[in-house]
């Protein structure tokens, strides 16, 4: 029987993911606006909230709800409504199963990292209802380009992720976290290591390319190419409901971060931290990593230039999914005959 509790608990941990969500994605918003301002040797925001421009993310916001609503005359209005809600939605979902620390998490799923494919797969529904719905040829080209490419860049990104599956032998991210922090022994020396660095430095490549494609972010924005067309599939779209997919941009940059944090470099755990340590302090080693990988993909955009199209399936399909493939063989056939 479904009591009181279990709905005050569901909802508590939900405001704590949509918060956790908004924030660090606002801290995002901002970290680019500096990061690539002092990449390209520029100030960047200088006057809103002070001398560091701090509360730029809240002037643009506020900029953006002040603008007037706009549907086109003959877009789909329902679907045309609801396509950026079902963006942020999905981006929001993902951190339901995200591990924050030992006891900080609001879902463990057996099947955590199945749910994670299934529920990031939806951004790519949300992006073909507003490209098709918005009545504008870019719209929809945009769309199109996007469905394109999510789907080749899904294949490789799930093949990165069935190798930690294997090696981790669970798809709870819990569980593959506590695998990580698992003692292993190397020359007589036992020793944790975050699985990065125990096999799986392929996958995590594999997964930090397939994720800023999946972002649809420089060098892979050719959905929204706006010397192309325009703004692609956002091209009709103003005010709050531009602003929804704009936020979800960034959620989604911090929870592909998140995963592979979780993934690959040990989510909330570190060596030689207690357990009882990291029921305090987990929430801000995640926090750090994930940090470190948003600069990362900032990076990537301030410094590389736009793909082409073929370009852009050629290294999907020619070189990543081999690649995954060949990597998921090797990495079951040490786990199997060597461990």
């Amino acid at each position: 029987m479904i009591t009181g509790w279990f709905w005050a608990d569901v909802i508590v941990k939900v405001i704590l993911a949509l918060a956790a969500m908004i924030g660090m994605a606002l801290v995002a918003i901002y970290a680019e606006l500096k990061v690539m301002s002092h990449m390209q040797h520029r100030i960047g925001p200088y006057y809103a909230g002070g001398r560091w421009g701090w509360a730029q993310p809240f002037a643009d916001a506020l900029k953006f709800i002040q603008k007037e609503d706009l549907v086109p005359e003959g877009a789909d209005s329902t679907v045309f409504r609801a396509a950026p809600y079902i963006v942020v939605a999905a981006t929001f979902a993902t951190f339901v199963v995200i591990p924050f620390s030992p006891s900080l998490v609001a879902r463990d799923l057996d099947l955590g990292v199945f749910y994670l494919l299934a529920v990031s797969s939806l951004t790519t529904l949300g992006v073909l209802m507003a490209g098709w719905s918005s009545a504008n040829k870019y719209s929809l080209m945009g769309g199109l380009r996007a469905a394109g490419q999510l789907i080749a860049y899904e294949l490789p990104l799930a093949l990165a992720v069935v190798a930690v599956v294997v090696q981790a032998g669970t798809m709870s991210l819990v569980g593959i976290v506590e695998a990580q922090a698992a003692p292993i022994t190397i020359g007589g020396l036992s020793i944790s290591l975050p699985f990065l660095l125990t096999g799986q430095i392929v996958s995590f490549v594999i997964f930090m390319v397939a994720s800023v494609a999946e972002l649809s972010r420089i060098p892979f924005d050719m959905p929204i190419a706006e010397s192309e067309l325009t703004m692609g599939y956002l091209t009709e779209y103003s005010s709050l409901r531009f602003t929804m997919f704009f936020l979800g941009e960034y959620a989604a940059m911090i929870s592909m971060s998140a995963i592979a944090a979780t993934l690959f470099l040990g989510g909330y755990w570190i060596p030689f931290v207690s357990e009882t340590a990291l029921l305090y302090f987990g929430p801000f080693i995640l926090i750090a990593k994930i940090s470190l990988l948003v600069f990362f993909i900032l990076w990537i955009r301030a410094t590389w230039p736009r793909l082409r199209e073929d370009q852009l399936q050629d290294m999907a399909w020619r070189w990543l999914i081999p690649i995954a493939l060949l990597n998921v063989l090797v990495i079951a056939f040490f786990k199997v005959v060597v461990f």
